[in-house]
C-alpha cells in the first residue's frame, strides 16, 4: 500500500507552512511568472491564474495522496502573505528519502525564508516521519539555491553533467533553453545535530529556534 504524508502545517517564528488554497492562486501566479523563477525551473512560461488554480486546488492534493511528495504554502506569520513554495517530491517510502525544493517570490527575497522553510520542514521530515535523507538538485549556475543548500547544513556529492534545462532571455524578450549541470545535494539526520530545536505547537513536531 502506497505510504502518504499527512495534511498538515507546519510553523516557525516567522513562517507558516500550510496547504494551499484557492485564494493563494493570483499571489501563486505572480510568484511563478518572475524571471528567476522562469530562469531556474521547468514550470511553463507565462504561467496563469488558470495553472495556478489547477495545481492550488487539484495537483498539489492529489500528489500527497498519491504518495509522491506534499507541496507546501508558505506565507509570513503576521501578515499571511504568500511569500515562496517548498515541496517534497520524488519520495521513495522505502529508502525513506526525498527530493526537497524551493521557491521564493522576488519582493520576499533576502529574508532567509528558503533556508527558514527548508529547515522547518526537514526536522519535520526526520523527526516526525522518521525519514533518512533529504536530496536537492541545485543548476551549476544557481547560485542563490546553492547557498541555500549550504546554509541548512547539505552536503554537495557531486554533479550531474547535462541534466538540467535553464532559461535565457532572447533579445526579443522570448527565452531559449540553455543545458546546464545539476548539483547534487543531501541532507541526513545527523546533518541537523547541534541545530536548535522546540516544539512549534500541539502537532508535537520540532523546528528550529531562529531568534
Amino acid at each position: 500500500m502506497t505510504s502518504t504524508f499527512p495534511d498538515i502545517s507546519i510553523s516557525t517564528d516567522r513562517l507558516v507552512l500550510r496547504p494551499f488554497e484557492e485564494a493563494d492562486v493570483p499571489s501563486l501566479a505572480a510568484m511563478m511568472n518572475d524571471e528567476l523563477v522562469a530562469a531556474w525551473t521547468a514550470i511553463p512560461q507565462p504561467y496563469t491564474e488558470d495553472a495556478a488554480r489547477v495545481w492550488s486546488t487539484e495537483s498539489a492534493h492529489a500528489e500527497r495522496t498519491a504518495g509522491h511528495g506534499i507541496d507546501f504554502a508558505v506565507t509570513e506569520f503576521l501578515t499571511q502573505r504568500l511569500v515562496g513554495v517548498v515541496q517534497l517530491r520524488n519520495t521513495d517510502w522505502r529508502i525513506r528519502s526525498s527530493e526537497l525544493s524551493y521557491v521564493v517570490a522576488s519582493w520576499a527575497r533576502g529574508e532567509g525564508y528558503a533556508s527558514e522553510a527548508s529547515l522547518a520542514l526537514a526536522h519535520w521530515l526526520f523527526h516526525d516521519q522518521k525519514f533518512e535523507r533529504i536530496e536537492l538538485r541545485t543548476a551549476a549556475g544557481n547560485t542563490a539555491s546553492q547557498q541555500v543548500a549550504q546554509k541548512i547544513g547539505c552536503i554537495s556529492e557531486g554533479v550531474l553533467r547535462n541534466a538540467f534545462i535553464a532559461r535565457s532571455r532572447t533579445e526579443d524578450g522570448g527565452w531559449t533553453d540553455i543545458r546546464t549541470d545539476l548539483i547534487v545535494w543531501s541532507l541526513l539526520p545527523e546533518d541537523l545535530e547541534g541545530i536548535p530545536g522546540r516544539l512549534a505547537d500541539a502537532n508535537g513536531f520540532s523546528y528550529p529556534e531562529w531568534n
